[in-house]
């Protein structure tokens, strides 16, 4: 099993994000990630500050020597996919071939009304999302590109220089079972689903199974994760800090999601395992702002993620 790390939100300080991309490559982690909001989520009142992706994860490429590096998700909305090829692709050259791109159909309204982004319909989100995969497959494969479809055309496209890896992975992130899991199913190299207990993603990732025979494709050929909310503490006094932090970053969200690393590392242990039998290939342990509990990240790493990598 893949042991990561992802930021849920890139609200810094930028030196604590800096350490702790340093710490997911230098203590065996094999995946950082970050996310791609222009606002705070949950809600904190808009106030926070939130730094960009595709900047951050250029810093963090340029920073790190092993760690794979990507975000879970890049929002469809928020970039042409030919500008989302280009910075991919640079990344990728600048991390020596280390980089996945995440995509996903994009969620949070307030921040699309906030920024003056247009927020259609669920369904023309989701035709968005396929359009865009295939758009970038083409742009990241062929030296010229030729596409349409109805939200994104290219003419004989361009795309110079080419990533380093032969086949640079694209992931679909999100649950919907109609539309997002159909899409992973299609076209994902890889498949993240967030927040969901072990049970919850193990259906998921039942519904993703019957995709990929419904398209006739290899099940075997999308790699399966999840990110789950790291809140569990070093010891006692650590589990006490953790909940209250929990409580503060998700006492108000109102989506129910249960899938939250608690209590100490026995416990940790416990609740990763269980995503390993559900058939998860890779966990992520989801932080967000900083300042980060540190005892508890090298707790998590001296403790938990062992047994897990052999």
């Amino acid at each position: 099993m893949k042991l990561g790390i992802h930021v849920g939100h890139l609200g810094g300080p930028l030196e604590e994000l800096r350490r702790l991309w340093r710490f997911a490559d230098e203590r065996g982690f094999e995946w950082f990630s970050v996310s791609d909001h222009f606002q705070e989520t949950p809600g904190q009142g808009g106030t926070g500050e939130c730094y960009e992706a595709v900047s951050t994860l250029a810093a963090a490429a340029t920073d790190t020597r092993r760690v794979t590096v990507g975000c879970l998700v890049f929002c469809v909305a928020y970039r042409h996919p030919a500008l989302l090829a280009k910075a991919v692709t640079t990344i990728d050259r600048l991390s020596g071939g280390r980089v996945a791109c995440g995509l996903g159909a994009g969620w949070h309204e307030p921040e699309y009304r906030a920024y003056g982004i247009p927020f259609p319909s669920a369904a023309v989100r989701e035709d968005q999302l396929a359009e865009y995969a295939r758009v970038l497959r083409l742009l990241f494969d062929e030296d010229r590109a030729d596409f349409r479809g109805e939200h994104y055309t290219l003419e004989h496209a361009p795309s110079f220089p080419k990533p380093v890896q032969a086949h640079l992975p694209i992931w679909i992130g999100g649950a919907g079972e109609k539309r997002t899991l159909r899409t992973a199913a299609r076209y994902a190299d890889a498949w993240n689903a967030p927040y969901l207990s072990p049970a919850g993603w193990r259906a998921k990732n039942a519904v993703l199974d019957r995709w990929c025979e419904a398209e006739r494709r290899d099940p075997r050929e999308v790699v399966r994760t999840v990110n789950v909310g790291f809140y569990m503490g070093a010891d006692e006094a650590g589990v006490r800090r953790s909940e209250e932090r929990y409580r503060r970053e998700w006492g108000t969200d109102e989506r129910g999601w249960t899938g939250f690393l608690r209590g100490r590392a026995a416990d940790a242990a416990d609740l990763v395992g269980a995503y390993r039998d559900a058939g998860a290939a890779q966990v992520n342990v989801a932080v967000r702002a900083g300042p980060y509990d540190w005892d508890a990240l090298e707790a998590f790493a001296t403790e938990v993620m062992p047994p897990f990598r052999t």
